[in-house]
């Protein structure tokens, strides 16, 4: 099983020089992969102009991002995703995200009352079918085009598409839809069982994911977080939790995800739970503490 660390900025906005240091400290350090998260209501820089300002910096590190489809026209944000790849010479992962649902979240993405699920079940073809180089007729509930054939392919063929959720309908669509599926908020118990329902739905499908393509977003601190992080961690869950959820210092971090490879995934998204004084005494603890769990 080949294990990936992915590393994340978290919450925390970052300046052009701060995102320039973290950038060149994951490529120093052999870190796999860079992960920008889409919250389009949030001061985290755009995961799309972010990922590029990565790739003119680096030659082997992969640029991850969730990415929220809605507010983007299908066309366009295919044509980004194949030149981003194009760009970084086919180091783009991808996977696809509802968003927040924060307050003001729908109003600023133009969907109104749309249901997201349904959206991300009309886009994922569309995006595909432009990928393979199709010329796409399509009429819809959310996007019609009577002939539209992409300027730009990616590198990679495919380019995957990824999607998490842990509810029952974004597990089936992980199952029906997707490359592969990076959960968040579970203990790695509750995320054994999410990847083995996909991989069912998958099967039932005729579908084939790679069994080595489930990973989990983990937050993580250093020392003992304040209750502030402690309580906007629970609240990403229905119980409140934080117990495997959060784990605190190096061995705990260090557990969480050996219990998540015995759970059978294998792709792993860090974030720092709270702010980041120094990202590169921060990528130095990282790469301390978990940077030999990548095969």
């Amino acid at each position: 099983m080949k294990v990936r660390i992915a590393i994340s900025p978290g919450a925390s906005p970052l300046d052009s020089s701060t995102l320039a240091a973290m950038i060149d400290g994951l490529e120093e350090r052999t870190f796999d992969t860079i992960w920008l998260s889409d919250v389009p209501m949030g001061p985290m820089v755009d995961p799309l102009l972010g990922l590029a300002f990565a790739a003119s910096r680096t030659t082997r590190l992969k640029l991850g991002a969730n990415v929220v489809p809605f507010g983007r026209s299908p066309f366009v944000l295919a044509k980004e995703l194949a030149q981003l790849d194009q760009l970084s010479g086919g180091r783009l992962l991808l996977s696809l995200v509802p968003g927040l649902d924060q307050p003001g979240e729908r109003d600023a993405l133009t969907i109104g009352r749309k249901h997201r699920g349904h959206y991300l079940d009309e886009v994922i073809p569309l995006l595909r079918r432009w990928w393979d180089g199709e010329t796409v007729v399509h009429v819809g509930e959310t996007f019609q085009c009577t002939g539209l054939a992409l300027p730009a392919r990616p590198v990679q063929q495919p380019l995957e598409i990824w999607l998490g959720g842990v509810g029952p309908a974004a597990i089936d669509r992980s199952g029906r839809l997707s490359d592969g599926w990076l959960g968040a908020n579970l203990t790695p118990p509750e995320a054994g069982v999410a990847a083995r329902r996909i991989l069912e739905i998958a099967d039932a499908a005729g579908r084939h994911i790679d069994p080595e393509h489930f990973g989990l977003s983990v937050p993580y601190a250093r020392a003992s977080p304040g209750d502030a992080v402690l309580a906007a961690v629970a609240a990403r869950r229905h119980d409140g939790a934080t117990d495997g959820i959060l784990p605190v210092g190096r061995g705990a971090l260090r557990e969480v995800l050996s219990e998540l490879v015995d759970e059978g995934l294998s792709k792993f998204v860090l974030r720092p739970a709270g702010a980041v004084d120094a990202w590169n005494e921060e990528l130095d603890w990282l790469a301390e503490t978990v940077l030999d769990l990548q095969t």
